[in-house]
Protein backbone atom coordinates (compact mmCIF):
# COMPACT_ATOMS: atom_id res chain seq x y z
CA UNK A 1 0.00 0.00 0.00
CA UNK A 2 2.80 2.19 0.79
CA UNK A 3 5.04 1.45 -2.28
CA UNK A 4 1.75 2.53 -4.52
CA UNK A 5 1.21 5.86 -2.83
CA UNK A 6 5.47 6.68 -3.77
CA UNK A 7 4.48 5.46 -6.99
CA UNK A 8 1.26 7.24 -7.60
CA UNK A 9 3.02 10.29 -6.04
CA UNK A 10 4.90 12.77 -8.38
CA UNK A 11 6.66 15.96 -7.68
CA UNK A 12 5.14 18.70 -9.83
CA UNK A 13 7.39 20.38 -12.01
CA UNK A 14 9.40 23.60 -10.82
CA UNK A 15 7.25 27.07 -11.36
CA UNK A 16 10.95 28.42 -13.23
CA UNK A 17 10.47 25.54 -15.94
CA UNK A 18 7.29 26.25 -16.83
CA UNK A 19 7.99 29.73 -17.49
CA UNK A 20 10.88 29.45 -19.74
CA UNK A 21 9.03 26.90 -21.30
CA UNK A 22 6.19 29.45 -22.50
CA UNK A 23 8.67 31.99 -22.84
CA UNK A 24 10.93 29.65 -26.04
CA UNK A 25 6.76 29.01 -27.33
CA UNK A 26 6.73 32.73 -27.55
CA UNK A 27 9.41 33.69 -28.80
CA UNK A 28 9.43 30.71 -31.80
CA UNK A 29 5.91 31.77 -32.56
CA UNK A 30 7.25 35.74 -32.65
CA UNK A 31 10.26 34.97 -34.94
CA UNK A 32 7.66 33.10 -37.19
CA UNK A 33 5.29 36.37 -37.70
CA UNK A 34 8.17 38.52 -38.21
CA UNK A 35 9.59 35.83 -40.93
CA UNK A 36 6.48 36.13 -42.71
CA UNK A 37 6.37 39.98 -42.29
CA UNK A 38 10.11 40.08 -43.82
CA UNK A 39 8.66 37.44 -46.82
CA UNK A 40 5.70 39.50 -47.64
CA UNK A 41 7.99 42.81 -47.45
CA UNK A 42 10.69 41.26 -49.47
CA UNK A 43 7.69 40.47 -52.11
CA UNK A 44 6.46 43.95 -52.44
CA UNK A 45 9.56 45.71 -52.54
CA UNK A 46 10.61 42.97 -55.59
CA UNK A 47 7.20 43.46 -57.12
CA UNK A 48 8.08 47.31 -57.04
CA UNK A 49 11.01 46.99 -59.00
CA UNK A 50 9.84 44.42 -61.44
CA UNK A 51 6.98 46.69 -62.59
CA UNK A 52 9.18 49.38 -63.99
CA UNK A 53 11.45 47.30 -65.64
CA UNK A 54 8.33 45.32 -67.19
CA UNK A 55 7.12 48.60 -68.45
CA UNK A 56 10.54 49.80 -69.74
CA UNK A 57 10.60 46.66 -71.84
CA UNK A 58 7.21 46.85 -73.26
CA UNK A 59 7.95 50.57 -74.12
CA UNK A 60 11.75 49.54 -75.47
CA UNK A 61 9.78 47.26 -78.28
CA UNK A 62 6.46 48.86 -78.85
CA UNK A 63 6.91 53.18 -78.18
CA UNK A 64 10.78 53.69 -78.24
CA UNK A 65 11.41 50.95 -81.09
CA UNK A 66 13.24 53.24 -84.18
CA UNK A 67 10.86 51.41 -86.92
CA UNK A 68 12.34 51.84 -90.45
CA UNK A 69 10.13 54.28 -92.53
CA UNK A 70 9.11 53.58 -96.03
CA UNK A 71 9.83 55.41 -99.04
CA UNK A 72 7.37 54.91 -102.26
CA UNK A 73 7.39 55.97 -105.87
CA UNK A 74 3.67 56.52 -106.80
CA UNK A 75 3.63 57.89 -110.00
CA UNK A 76 5.58 59.71 -112.58
CA UNK A 77 4.85 62.41 -114.69
CA UNK A 78 6.84 63.73 -117.81
CA UNK A 79 5.95 67.06 -119.69
CA UNK A 80 7.14 68.23 -122.68
CA UNK A 81 8.50 64.97 -123.76
CA UNK A 82 6.86 64.87 -127.26
CA UNK A 83 8.33 67.68 -128.52
CA UNK A 84 11.94 65.35 -128.33
CA UNK A 85 11.00 63.25 -131.37
CA UNK A 86 10.77 66.82 -133.31
CA UNK A 87 13.50 67.85 -132.55
CA UNK A 88 16.15 65.35 -131.70
CA UNK A 89 19.70 67.65 -132.43
CA UNK A 90 18.03 70.30 -130.53
CA UNK A 91 18.86 71.26 -126.71
CA UNK A 92 15.99 74.28 -125.69
CA UNK A 93 13.61 71.58 -124.49
CA UNK A 94 11.26 72.75 -122.22
CA UNK A 95 10.86 69.13 -120.52
CA UNK A 96 10.58 68.22 -116.97
CA UNK A 97 9.55 65.00 -114.68
CA UNK A 98 7.16 65.28 -111.75
CA UNK A 99 7.67 61.99 -109.22
CA UNK A 100 4.76 61.24 -106.56
CA UNK A 101 6.76 60.05 -103.76
CA UNK A 102 5.02 58.89 -100.43
CA UNK A 103 6.95 58.37 -96.88
CA UNK A 104 5.69 55.75 -94.82
CA UNK A 105 6.37 56.58 -90.74
CA UNK A 106 5.57 53.59 -88.85
CA UNK A 107 7.04 55.35 -85.84
CA UNK A 108 4.96 56.55 -82.63
CA UNK A 109 6.73 60.07 -83.20
CA UNK A 110 7.02 62.32 -86.31
CA UNK A 111 9.71 61.62 -89.13
CA UNK A 112 11.85 65.01 -89.39
CA UNK A 113 14.14 65.09 -92.71
CA UNK A 114 15.90 67.84 -94.41
CA UNK A 115 18.57 66.44 -96.40
CA UNK A 116 16.56 64.63 -99.10
CA UNK A 117 17.61 64.16 -103.14
CA UNK A 118 16.26 62.56 -106.24
CA UNK A 119 18.74 61.05 -109.00
CA UNK A 120 16.64 59.82 -112.19
CA UNK A 121 18.65 58.12 -114.59
CA UNK A 122 17.81 57.01 -118.74
CA UNK A 123 19.58 54.16 -119.26
CA UNK A 124 22.23 54.57 -117.00
CA UNK A 125 22.77 58.13 -117.85
CA UNK A 126 22.23 60.64 -115.02
CA UNK A 127 19.23 63.17 -116.98
CA UNK A 128 17.53 64.91 -113.84
CA UNK A 129 18.40 66.17 -110.38
CA UNK A 130 16.83 67.53 -107.81
CA UNK A 131 16.07 68.47 -103.95
CA UNK A 132 13.78 67.73 -102.16
CA UNK A 133 12.35 70.20 -100.01
CA UNK A 134 12.46 69.48 -96.09
CA UNK A 135 9.26 68.24 -94.26
CA UNK A 136 7.74 65.28 -91.83
CA UNK A 137 5.84 62.96 -91.51
CA UNK A 138 3.73 62.90 -88.64
CA UNK A 139 3.54 59.52 -86.22
CA UNK A 140 2.15 56.51 -87.62
CA UNK A 141 1.12 59.07 -90.90
CA UNK A 142 1.89 58.66 -94.83
CA UNK A 143 3.37 62.04 -96.19
CA UNK A 144 3.12 62.33 -100.20
CA UNK A 145 4.88 65.21 -101.75
CA UNK A 146 5.84 66.09 -105.52
CA UNK A 147 9.24 66.30 -106.41
CA UNK A 148 9.69 68.14 -109.76
CA UNK A 149 13.13 68.33 -111.54
CA UNK A 150 13.81 69.91 -115.14
CA UNK A 151 15.78 67.28 -117.25
CA UNK A 152 19.02 67.74 -118.94
CA UNK A 153 17.44 67.35 -122.20
CA UNK A 154 21.07 67.25 -123.89
CA UNK A 155 21.65 64.19 -122.37
CA UNK A 156 18.17 62.59 -123.00
CA UNK A 157 18.17 63.60 -126.77
CA UNK A 158 21.61 62.24 -127.70
CA UNK A 159 20.95 58.41 -126.31
CA UNK A 160 20.53 56.39 -129.53
CA UNK A 161 17.36 54.73 -127.57
CA UNK A 162 15.31 57.43 -126.94
CA UNK A 163 13.23 57.47 -130.64
CA UNK A 164 12.47 53.89 -130.36
CA UNK A 165 11.39 54.27 -126.89
CA UNK A 166 8.96 57.00 -127.29
CA UNK A 167 7.35 55.20 -130.65
CA UNK A 168 6.80 52.19 -128.28
CA UNK A 169 5.38 54.38 -125.97
CA UNK A 170 7.31 52.60 -123.18
CA UNK A 171 10.72 54.57 -121.50
CA UNK A 172 12.82 52.64 -118.98
CA UNK A 173 14.16 54.55 -116.23
CA UNK A 174 15.70 54.30 -113.24
CA UNK A 175 15.78 56.42 -109.63
CA UNK A 176 18.27 57.17 -106.71
CA UNK A 177 16.73 58.84 -103.61
CA UNK A 178 18.08 59.57 -100.66
CA UNK A 179 16.65 61.26 -97.32
CA UNK A 180 18.07 61.83 -94.12
CA UNK A 181 16.16 63.07 -91.28
CA UNK A 182 15.57 62.22 -87.18
CA UNK A 183 13.11 60.39 -85.50
CA UNK A 184 12.69 62.03 -81.79
CA UNK A 185 10.51 60.05 -79.30
CA UNK A 186 9.11 62.31 -76.08
CA UNK A 187 12.53 63.61 -76.34
CA UNK A 188 14.06 60.81 -75.26
CA UNK A 189 15.48 58.52 -77.96
CA UNK A 190 16.79 60.56 -80.73
CA UNK A 191 18.13 58.29 -84.23
CA UNK A 192 19.15 59.88 -87.39
CA UNK A 193 17.65 57.86 -90.15
CA UNK A 194 18.86 57.61 -93.68
CA UNK A 195 17.09 55.89 -96.27
CA UNK A 196 18.47 55.15 -99.47
CA UNK A 197 16.30 53.78 -102.44
CA UNK A 198 16.98 52.47 -106.09
CA UNK A 199 13.90 52.03 -108.44
CA UNK A 200 13.83 50.59 -111.92
CA UNK A 201 10.71 50.86 -113.72
CA UNK A 202 9.12 51.71 -117.22
CA UNK A 203 6.82 54.42 -117.78
CA UNK A 204 4.03 54.58 -120.18
CA UNK A 205 4.29 58.04 -122.13
CA UNK A 206 0.49 57.98 -123.16
CA UNK A 207 -1.05 57.10 -119.14
CA UNK A 208 2.10 58.37 -117.39
CA UNK A 209 1.69 55.25 -115.39
CA UNK A 210 4.49 53.29 -113.61
CA UNK A 211 4.87 49.71 -114.93
CA UNK A 212 6.99 46.55 -113.90
CA UNK A 213 8.34 48.86 -110.84
CA UNK A 214 11.16 47.09 -108.37
CA UNK A 215 12.81 48.96 -105.45
CA UNK A 216 15.29 48.05 -103.63
CA UNK A 217 15.57 50.05 -100.04
CA UNK A 218 18.68 50.62 -97.30
CA UNK A 219 17.88 51.96 -94.14
CA UNK A 220 20.45 52.66 -91.45
CA UNK A 221 19.26 53.40 -88.39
Amino acid sequence: MANREKEQVKPLAPVADRISSDEDEATFYSKKLRRRKYIKCCGCITALLLLPAIAIIVLAFTVFRVREPEIKMNSVKIDGLELVSGIISGTSINMSLTADVSVKNPNFASFRFGNASTTVYYRGTVVAEARNPPGHAKARRTLRMNVTVDVITDRLISNPNLISDISSRMLAMSTYTRIGGRVNILKIVKRHVTVKMNCTMTVNITSQAIQDQNCRRHVKL
